[in-house]
Parts: C-alpha cells; sequence; structure tokens
C-alpha cells in the first residue's frame, strides 16, 4: 500500500526569474544546496523528459549511513515552471512542482510544492528526510541565486 503527502515552501530572491529557473532545473547545481546530495551525473533525457539524472544521496538512520541512489526527471521547464520527478525503488515517487513569478523591485518568488509517495512502511522516513532536506534547500537558495546572479566586479 502506498502512502503520499505533500509540503511547500516559497522563497523570495533578488534575480530574475530566468536565472532562478536555469539554477533549479539544472541538478548537476543542486549539491550546493541539498544536505543530502553527494553525487549528480547527468544522462541523455529519458522519453518524455527534457533533462535526466542519476542523483546519490547520503542518508542516515541513527548511527547508520547509507548512500542511495535515484533518477530523476526534468518534465517541464520554462522560465515560469519547472516539475520534476525523481523515482527510486521501491515504489518511492518525489515529484517537484516549482512557480517562479517575478515580484517588485527585481524579485523573484519561487513557490514548491513537493509531493512524496512511497509504500506505507517507508513512508515516514521518507517524507521527513524530504522534507528536512527540501527545507535546508530553500533556507540556502535564496542567497545561491543571489550570489550567483551579482556582476562581476567593473575592472
Amino acid at each position: 500500500m502506498l502512502k503520499s503527502d505533500t509540503f511547500s515552501y516559497t522563497v523570495q530572491a533578488r534575480c530574475s526569474p530566468a536565472h532562478a529557473a536555469a539554477m533549479l532545473s539544472d541538478l548537476t547545481r543542486q549539491g550546493e544546496l541539498h544536505p543530502l546530495i553527494v553525487q549528480v551525473r547527468r544522462l541523455p533525457p529519458r522519453p518524455g523528459a527534457q533533462a535526466s539524472y542519476t542523483i546519490n544521496d547520503r542518508l542516515s538512520v541513527g548511527p547508520a549511513r547509507f548512500t542511495t541512489t535515484y533518477h530523476a526527471d526534468v518534465l517541464i521547464n520554462e522560465d515560469d515552471e519547472i516539475v520534476m520527478v525523481a523515482r527510486q525503488w521501491p515504489a518511492t515517487t518525489v515529484r517537484n512542482h516549482t512557480r517562479l513569478r517575478p515580484e517588485p523591485d527585481g524579485l523573484v518568488r519561487i513557490d514548491v510544492e513537493i509531493t512524496l509517495t512511497a509504500p506505507a512502511p517507508l513512508f515516514r522516513y521518507a517524507f521527513r528526510q524530504a522534507r528536512a532536506a527540501h527545507l535546508a534547500l530553500a533556507t540556502r537558495l535564496g542567497p545561491a541565486l543571489e550570489r550567483a546572479d551579482d556582476p562581476p566586479p567593473a575592472a
């Protein structure tokens, strides 16, 4: 039996929606943001995907630490919307729906909705790990976007 739940968060950053979309849709750039990621490898896009990746995360359960591998696909990659789906055995799926909207004063509003589906015995652990990792990513995202969007100093 599968269980599913959703959480969401909002981040604001001083950058363009296009810049934010470029960073968020390129999972090779997520290592500095996502606290569990230890390696990201880009793959040829799978059918129906604009980009595909294999990702390794480092997890822990009490004192035990282990690495897990999953596949992620970018399905929609626009300046105002990104949809990604990550799949891991057994039957665990994380769907990330991100909306980007320009706001006054050069800000972009990033609304993220994460839906995790997993087998009932794994669900509580997987959901807790996903929520903690994505909320940590959210605290790092604004500063990372603003650093990366800074123009180079004048010579």
